[in-house]
């Protein structure tokens, strides 16, 4: 606890933290509220069309978001991306007033909003190493995964709540009013968060906006290239349980809506649980072998699943939800030491973008098979994309990064001191 607090203290690091919390507890009331609005006029098909335009646009904008992270300042993206988006889910709000709101315009909304998505997404993890000092790195990180949980699981909660009390279109306004906070958060930090310094002899403008230089480092880097894969699949598998919890809750367990609502609770309570404890643990002596052994553990959970029960689902999904959130906070750890400055903004984004854009894939795959009652392998190949790929990490990349957990002592006259991998 005395290092969140530490790290909290920092009154830049506190000051984003406080407000991208913020609005991502916005972001969560919003979706509930755009869901709702559009149920209630369109009827069932326009929840679809809602769906895509809110998520189908995040691989468009991570391309074009990559072109402009280390090309501008990041304070004065992060500053123009929140009033824009701020201004933009307000219209609705306003067009509401008027009695001019047709469907159209919330599809719009859900575009811009999945277009600029990835852009705090990959900005806010690249400038968190400028913020704090070293060794207090992972702790910053656990706290920016706790604040994504916080609102992935309070989020929905408030704008449920909100909407009998104000109305759905007021819960948009106060989402837009989220937005506002952040940018002015970001403005009161004293750290500037200019763009990237660019190495001598690099031609400026191409060097900081091709992607080339990104996928030849993640290629040419075997550790980079085992983390991008590795979390893919992973949240191929993840994206496959955000079906499968719906279905379980209608069709297989008791409780209906209700079950479906702590089937959700239950794992985002264990991902903030695991985010709380990434942040507190010491790193390993050889990360990449905890998160090959913590993604093994993780997808190994999923099969309690089979038991289609609701004590095993939950516990389950505990055993899967814990140790995902730890090796996360690991894996951006290592990406943040491996990374060159001047690519960290592309490579965050183009990274973030690949996991979030793996979520929708897992939702096709499971979709069909669940359909056609091939439930048991439906699990089995969820637990399969989660678990495989920490065997990538276990097989060949765990010495590849090796931390030291003490300090060097002096050695003693003829006495060989043990080298780093020796010592784990």
């Amino acid at each position: 606890m005395k290092t969140y607090l530490s790290v909290l203290g920092n009154t830049d690091y506190r000051r984003l933290w406080l407000g991208a919390v913020i609005s991502l507890v916005g972001d969560g009331a919003s979706w509930i509220a755009m869901s709702w609005i559009a149920v209630t006029t369109g009827g069932a098909g326009s929840l679809t069309v809602l769906g895509l335009c809110y998520f189908a646009p995040i691989i468009v904008g991570g391309l074009l978001a990559g072109k402009i992270v280390d090309q501008f300042s990041r304070r004065l993206l992060l500053v123009v991306d929140s009033l824009f988006r701020g201004v933009v889910m307000m219209s609705i709000p306003l067009l509401a007033a008027f009695d001019r709101l047709s469907l159209w315009h919330l599809y719009v909304v859900a575009i811009v909003y999945g277009l600029l998505k990835i852009l705090p997404t990959g900005i806010i993890p690249a400038v968190i190493p400028d913020l704090v000092p070293a060794h207090h790195l992972n702790t910053a990180i656990a706290l920016e995964a706790v604040a994504t949980g916080a609102a992935g699981l309070f989020g929905p909660m408030v704008g449920g709540a909100l909407i009998p009390l104000v109305g759905a279109h007021q819960v948009l306004a106060l989402d837009a009013a989220s937005y506002f906070a952040f940018a002015f958060a970001v403005l009161g930090m004293r750290t500037r968060l200019g763009r990237p310094s660019t190495p001598e002899g690099a031609q400026d403008a191409a060097r900081r906006t091709a992607w080339r230089p990104v996928v030849t480092f993640i290629w040419r880097d075997r550790v980079m290239l085992v983390i991008t894969v590795a979390f893919t699949l992973f949240n191929i598998a993840i994206g496959m349980l955000t079906v499968t919890q719906p279905w379980l809750a209608h069709d297989r367990l008791p409780g209906g809506a209700r079950m479906l609502g702590v089937l959700v609770g239950v794992f985002a309570c264990a991902e903030m649980a695991g985010s709380l404890i990434a942040g507190a643990i010491r790193p390993a002596v050889r990360p990449m072998l905890r998160i090959g052994v913590l993604q093994l553990v993780s997808g190994c959970g999923l099969l309690l699943l089979l038991g289609q029960q609701p004590a095993l689902v939950l516990v389950g999904q505990v055993i899967c939800g814990v140790p995902a959130a730890v090796l996360v906070v690991s894996s951006q750890a290592i990406r943040y030491a491996r990374t060159p400055e001047e690519l960290r903004g592309r490579t965050m984004t183009l990274m973030r973008t690949l996991m979030l854009s793996a979520l929708p894939v897992g939702s096709v795959i499971a979709g069909p098979l669940l359909d056609s009652g091939d439930y048991t392998a439906m699990v089995l190949v969820m637990a399969l994309l989660a678990a495989v790929p920490g065997l990538l990490s276990v097989l060949f990349v765990r010495n590849e990064v090796v931390n030291e957990r003490l300090p060097r002592k002096v050695a003693e006259p003829g006495v060989r001191e043990p080298q780093p991998e020796e010592a784990a």
